[in-house]
């Protein structure tokens, strides 16, 4: 299948663009490339220092032996169920690596946040910036420069797009990912969210919403609703990053340790019958990589954190994409999936229809997706068209084939390209004079695409809040909370907030939320303009919203507007921040640190990069 004229002109005008950095990027990896290896280029002392916490017979090998070095950079803590697994993966690791003649060491660990602890709380407010962190971290483990390849073991939310900047600052390394799946099916998603609403009202008390959601978040594993974390590893496959298909394997799963050990001759070029080289990961990311990851989201209706995310990734490799590129690429990249919250289903209910592999196979076939792209495995992209299984024997127990991943098994889970749930992408654009945004379109009612009421303006999550439980909101109502931007308070998830508008939308009121903070890919039903851009602290227009003005969210035209006349518009004056929540925002539980983050942060279309 040719490819799609629309995917092309996307991919051209971002290579065009982006000409500069990228050339600029690719020779320093060059540059870096023709070195000798670490322990041959090194001074002795620097070696020594390196091999000295190693097993003797690792030594030889490494030194003497010149053996491939593989570098672990690990995101393992059991704060998070999603990467209490990796507890156990080095040791896998190394033993594989030395079935193959190679070594492998920890090069050193990453903070992993969890989004789930720290909702609504402070910490909250460091999530964000973990990912530059943790890309930091990544560099910082990398940068004992030892390595002639890496593994990266993370799954959750600014885990793996940190992960990926790092080792995207290292990008003459051949890089895999490795992933430790989801959790098994718990409490449905939908269940949990009706619960949420219940106890919003005062219908539940408090035992009863912890039950349900410790039925909910239950075991290890990644949670189960298609959020960042699961949008992360669907666009990990989309880029040839994985082991095909592994990454929506249950940690309890027999294939798990298989697939761990696949990712190790993965990476080292022995997957396969023949030995081959694996491309340096800063090579093999490039703009038609980053599209087919964009197009993957757009056709799962993943989630909108990655609207930022992987334009801080994009930039990691010399590439500038925007929130245009996107919105573009979602007017032809038809949605595949129904997976929560844009459908009942969890991810291991999609993994079963055909999981990532059927996307993707589907993407290919229909020119939404550039095939002509290097992966981590010698075949391809078109690897990933597939589900592994086991093919273990008596000589290799860790042994997989993989078969095609098409058919869907479940239509009402995952369709075809030929016949999608909607024809256009899961993410939306909105621009307008309130500024451009993004809203999750694929998980909103269609008679809720346009919802045109009065502002009520919150300077915080909690002010909102307070508002609905003395039953101030009961009406028509466009709640605009501003002041959440990277600048003001590092743009923190907003998802407090989803159950009372979710009931007052079920008492059918017209309502949404218009915000420069986050909801990221558990994004509700209810309409919602995110990550308004620019955000308030920067003297963008949310700051010169009223009480009353007029908004109009409209999601099939694309516009976000207060409706008020231009002359009057331009001559507002934006509102300052209260210096009461600048201070608030500020100090305690670690917020001091982050003040250089706040602010030298980009804006949220700019990826709310720090680092530039």
């Amino acid at each position: 299948m040719a490819l799609h004229s629309v995917v092309a002109a996307v991919t051209d005008r971002i290579r065009e663009r982006s000409r500069g950095p990228r050339t600029a990027y690719l020779a320093r990896l060059e540059e870096i490339r023709c070195r000798d290896r670490g322990s041959d280029r090194m001074g002795c002392a620097n070696v020594a220092h390196a091999v000295a916490g190693i097993p003797a017979n690792d030594k030889l090998k490494l030194v003497a032996e010149r053996a491939p070095n593989i570098g672990i950079v690990t995101a393992y803590n059991d704060m998070l169920s999603a990467h209490a697994p990796f507890q156990g993966y080095p040791d896998i690791v190394k033993h594989e690596a030395r079935k193959l003649g190679a070594t492998a060491q920890v090069a050193g660990g990453v903070p992993a946040m969890c989004d789930g602890v720290t909702q609504g709380t402070p910490g909250m407010e460091l999530s964000l910036f973990s990912r530059d962190v943790i890309a930091m971290s990544t560099a910082v483990a990398l940068t004992h420069d030892m390595f002639d390849a890496a593994l990266m073991l993370g799954v959750c939310d600014k885990i793996v797009p940190g992960l990926l900047i790092g080792a995207l600052n290292f990008g003459h390394l051949p890089t895999v990912f490795v992933p430790a799946g989801p959790m098994p099916s718990g409490l449905s998603n939908g269940a949990k969210a009706k619960v949420r609403e219940q106890a919003a009202q005062g219908l539940v008390g408090r035992q009863g919403l912890l039950d349900a959601e410790m039925a909910a978040y239950h075991a290890p594993g990644t949670c189960t609703f298609y959020g960042t974390a699961n949008s992360n590893q669907m666009l990990l496959e989309a880029m040839g990053l994985h082991v095909p298909g592994t990454a929506f394997i249950q940690p309890g799963d027999s294939l798990r340790e298989a697939l761990t050990r696949e990712a190790v001759r993965t990476v080292l070029g022995r997957a396969g019958a023949e030995p081959h080289a694996v491309a340096p990961i800063g090579v093999l990311v490039d703009e038609r990589v980053i599209v087919n990851a964009m197009a993957a989201l757009l056709a799962t209706g993943g989630s909108t954190n990655h609207l930022i995310h992987w334009v801080a990734v994009a930039r990691a490799a010399g590439i500038l994409i925007d929130w245009t590129d996107f919105s573009d690429l979602s007017d032809v990249v038809p949605l595949l999936t129904r997976v929560y919250p844009n459908g009942s289903a969890d991810v291991n209910a999609f993994q079963a229809a055909g999981g990532p592999g059927f996307v993707i196979g589907e993407l290919l076939d229909a020119g939404l997706m550039h095939a002509d792209v290097l992966a981590v495995r010698a075949g391809g992209i078109r690897e990933f068209a597939c589900i592994p299984e086991s093919a273990g024997n008596a000589d290799d127990a860790y042994a997989l084939r993989w078969k095609p991943a098409a058919p869907s098994k479940n239509d009402a889970v995952a369709r075809p390209v030929s016949a999608p749930f909607s024809a256009t992408g899961g993410l939306k654009l909105l621009d307008g004079n309130l500024g451009r945004s993004v809203i999750k379109i694929s998980s909103v009612p269609d008679d809720r695409h346009v919802v045109e009421a009065p502002a009520r303006v919150f300077d915080s999550q909690a002010e909102l809040q307070q508002a609905f439980a003395a039953g101030e909101l009961d009406r028509d109502v466009v709640c605009v909370v501003r002041w959440q931007g990277p600048r003001a308070n590092g743009m923190p998830e907003l998802h407090k907030l989803t159950p009372p508008l979710s009931v007052l939308q079920g008492k059918g009121l017209r309502v949404a939320l218009v915000t420069d903070g986050r909801m990221s890919g558990a994004s509700g039903r209810v309409p919602a303009a995110i990550h308004v851009s620019p955000e308030a602290a920067a003297g963008g227009p949310l700051a010169k919203v009223p009480h009353g003005d007029l908004v109009r969210l409209d999601g099939v035209a694309g516009t976000l507007d207060v409706i008020v006349p231009a002359d009057e518009w331009a001559e507002r004056v934006p509102d300052a921040m209260p210096e009461a929540l600048r201070v608030a925002n500020g100090f305690g539980l670690g917020r001091d640190l982050f003040a250089g983050m706040r602010r030298n942060s980009l804006t949220a279309e700019e990826g709310a990069c720090t680092w530039l």
